[in-house]
């Protein structure tokens, strides 16, 4: 039996560079089923390149309030479960899909799948982990290699190369994942709710594989770099301490956001000043009240 995919699209005031993601699924071997456009309340012309596609089978969510990438996943992802597709992809406002994307994921008969993102240059840039690793307290990073960082070149890769978590940027995920571990957390609004939701997968015992033929193209240069005493510094915190809380697999690697907020405020001086120190102070408190893992209400 054929099964049925929806693609899910978050995009939030990039309406050019959506409208290149739309030309790339338009050109897909594989059609898509459906295409759930979330707009998280974007104010430029947004709206305007999505009446000028046509033949994609669109459906258009226009969200009141930006709720971050997180929450924008969260609500396409729902849109898709509750409207019985098999398989659903997750897609972000500046990638283009090489034509044959979907058609080689959905070959592959697994639960989980991550395509191998290239810039446009067409240097490999899959900067998901191979090795995410929360149980050394002693390890500031709990992401110790990549597929970037393991091989140079796509053309190294053996044919699937198993992942330790993903971005919501060409994952495509069966239904039953959903229904076995949840919607993706908002609470998150951006960084992490994408690491969180494979920690979630992989605890309930699916494997990740990314697929080294299913070529994703970035159209922006790839940092993750983020400024930690600006307002995103204090996401990128907080989201990484309620990783520690949620999974950490031993007393010590909990407690580990207590020390990098203790060393961060202490250097803050020479470092980020006190907006760094505010940042990481706030965001320690606030990763407490995430500590719990969200239940599946599917």
């Amino acid at each position: 039996m054929t099964e049925s995919v929806a693609v899910v699209v978050v995009t939030y005031n990039r309406a050019d560079l959506l409208g290149r993601v739309l030309d790339g699924l338009a050109a897909q071997t594989h059609e898509p089923d459906a295409v759930i456009i979330v707009d998280n309340a974007s104010t430029d012309h947004t709206r305007e390149v999505l009446d000028a596609h046509r033949g994609l089978p669109l459906q258009r969510l226009h969200l009141d309030t930006n709720t971050g990438g997180a929450g924008g996943f969260r609500a396409g992802v729902e849109a898709a479960y509750d409207q019985g597709h098999d398989r659903i992809w997750l897609i972000d406002d500046d990638v283009v899909p090489a034509p044959d994307c979907l058609a080689v994921l959905m070959a592959q008969d697994e639960a989980c799948l991550m395509v191998v993102r290239e810039d446009t240059r067409g240097h490999l840039v899959e900067k998901a982990a191979t090795d995410f690793d929360l149980s050394r307290p002693w390890s500031i990073r709990p992401k110790r290699a990549s597929v970037e960082t393991t091989y140079a070149e796509r053309a190294a890769m053996p044919e699937r190369v198993e992942l330790h978590n993903v971005a919501f940027e060409g994952f495509l995920v069966r239904r039953e994942v959903v229904a076995a571990v949840g919607l993706p957390d908002d609470s998150f609004f951006i960084f992490y709710d994408d690491v969180d939701f494979a920690l979630r997968a992989r605890r309930a015992g699916y494997r990740i594989w990314a697929v080294r033929d299913a070529v994703l193209v970035r159209q922006l240069d790839f940092s993750q770099q983020v400024a930690l005493d600006t307002w995103k510094g204090y996401y990128m915190f907080r989201n990484l301490f309620a990783v520690h809380f949620r999974y950490g697999t031993n007393p010590l690697v909990r407690a580990k956001p207590y020390a990098i907020a203790a060393v961060v405020t202490v250097l803050s001086p020479v470092r980020g000043g006190r907006a760094e120190a505010r940042n990481v102070l706030r965001a320690l408190r606030d990763a407490r009240r995430m500590r719990g893992v969200p239940e599946s209400p599917r």
